[in-house]
């Protein structure tokens, strides 16, 4: 039935925004929601083909019956455009808020897509990466401009939380190494499983990264 898969799309966008990671493009989906309008375009220029060579030209009061049908099938197209758009702004702002939160979204897409393929992927289709080549373009432009817009401040962290913090200084235990840091106080080596008291603005990006664990 037409509006089928443009609904299951608007089902699948509307989990896409209580999920922490990105699930994998419905390629297949989007495909067959194009052929649909496609398939209905097609439809509706068969109904007017008749009156081309009609100097009157098409009249709904006379061919009521052929107005209706074309009414449905621009309104079919009408709502598969709109799940399509809706499908890819649900996306593209969960891409935004990522590169905002300073993840690494290309390199990480392939893991999540292995962790959420089997889970978002119920219609069968085998994606083996989270991003369309499209999406993927994006992110790096939207990168590239974020760079460019924080570099004019460089003395401030654009990207960290807008709630100030309730302690000056936090406990944290290293989950991954990160190396060397400079801090206020000076240079610290974040090694695996060390624990450190430090200022929470010297660390608050790599907490949000994943690098480090914030104890109570």
């Amino acid at each position: 039935m037409h509006g089928d898969l443009a609904y299951k799309l608007a089902q699948h966008a509307k989990r896409t925004q209580s999920l922490t990671y990105l699930p994998p493009y419905q390629t297949e989906v989007i495909r067959a929601i194009v052929r649909e309008v496609r398939d209905l375009d097609k439809n509706v220029l068969g109904l007017f083909a008749p009156f081309e060579s009609s100097s009157a030209g098409f009249n709904p009061s006379a061919e009521p019956a052929i107005a209706c049908n074309v009414l449905v099938n621009h309104l079919c197209m009408r709502r598969d455009k709109r799940c399509l758009l809706a499908y890819h702004r649900v996306r593209a702002e969960k891409l935004e808020a990522l590169v905002w939160a300073g993840e690494e979204v290309v390199e990480n897409s392939a893991t999540a897509s292995a962790t959420g393929t089997e889970q978002e992927n119920s219609d069968g289709a085998a994606n083996h990466h989270s991003l369309s080549p499209e999406e993927e373009e994006y992110v790096r432009q939207f990168g590239d401009m974020l760079a460019s817009y924080k570099g004019q401040w460089t003395n401030i962290d654009l990207t960290g939380s807008l709630e100030p913090p309730k302690d000056l200084f936090v406990d944290v235990r290293v989950l991954k190494d990160a190396g060397e840091i400079q801090t206020e106080y000076g240079a610290i080596t974040l090694s695996k499983n060390s624990q450190f008291w430090v200022r929470q603005g010297d660390v608050e990006r790599l907490i949000t990264q994943g690098y480090l664990q914030k104890l109570s």
